[in-house]
């Protein structure tokens, strides 16, 4: 189900938006009336996404690992749409599943660039962008690892750790302004990321999930497109759970 209209007159950035939860987040925004920036390392990949999308959106190549290329994404966007007034931060690895003890440094350094450093160099761009237009909502996909940390995955439950605590942060750093900053935490959710994973860790998941089945994408959009709507308007700082039943705080 879809809210027809919601997004019309807002402009959206979306990052790691070529595939998976990003795609569908950047689709829903378009088809409910926003335009979108499909943000993807693959540039390629982007512009075939945001042609699959339509005319509402355009695909822009972001690493957002690197400050200068997140910084010339945010302004390619501003200035193809007028404006910032949607981020989502989708982007992420996984990273190897290992025994911390034998995690590759060069590995671990990887998913923290891509996870954490990245939505804080996206946060970082976006916020000015928003107090221009004075409003804005900041949605950070977190993980349900980042809250329980799953074993053999050290580096991925403490990059999304850190998201949240960067949500939570950035959340009551703007909660006088109309720049709300939310986050949520999936649990797996199957797409192209379960190619990084072993098959013992994508089992070892399930077995954690009371509902007894993977995520849908479009369970995690829904969730994804109120946060990012003029609907939410008293939740800031906040952490919204969509993980079959796995979360317990």
């Amino acid at each position: 189900m879809t809210s027809e209209g919601r997004f019309s007159g807002r402009v959206a950035l979306v990052t790691g938006a070529a595939t998976g939860i990003g795609f569908e987040i950047a689709r829903r925004i378009a088809a409910e009336g926003g335009k979108v920036a499909v943000a993807d390392i693959n540039g390629e990949r982007a512009a075939q996404a945001a042609a699959s999308i339509g005319k509402a959106a355009a695909g822009i190549a972001v690493d957002v690992a690197d400050e200068a290329s997140v910084g010339a994404g945010f302004a390619k966007a501003e200035a193809q749409f007028g404006g910032l007034d949607i981020l989502v931060n989708s982007a992420g690895i996984t990273g190897p599943n290992t025994t911390l003890e034998n995690y590759p440094v060069a590995d671990w350094r990887k998913v923290m660039d891509i996870n954490l450093n990245g939505t804080f160099l996206c946060c970082r761009a976006a916020v000015p962008l928003m107090r221009k237009r004075g409003w804005g909502r900041i949605v950070n996909i977190a993980s349900i690892a980042g809250k329980e940390g799953n074993p053999n995955a050290s580096a991925y439950s403490a990059s999304k750790a850190g998201v949240i605590g960067l949500t939570k942060s950035l959340g009551k750093e703007l909660a006088s302004t109309e720049i709300r900053v939310n986050a949520v935490t999936p649990a797996a959710v199957k797409t192209e990321i379960f190619a990084q994973m072993t098959q013992q860790h994508i089992d070892m998941m399930l077995s954690k999930i009371p509902m007894g089945r993977f995520g849908l994408v479009e369970e995690v959009t829904a969730l994804v497109c109120w946060l990012a709507s003029q609907e939410c308007s008293f939740s800031t700082g906040a952490i919204f759970d969509v993980s079959g039943g796995r979360a317990t705080y």
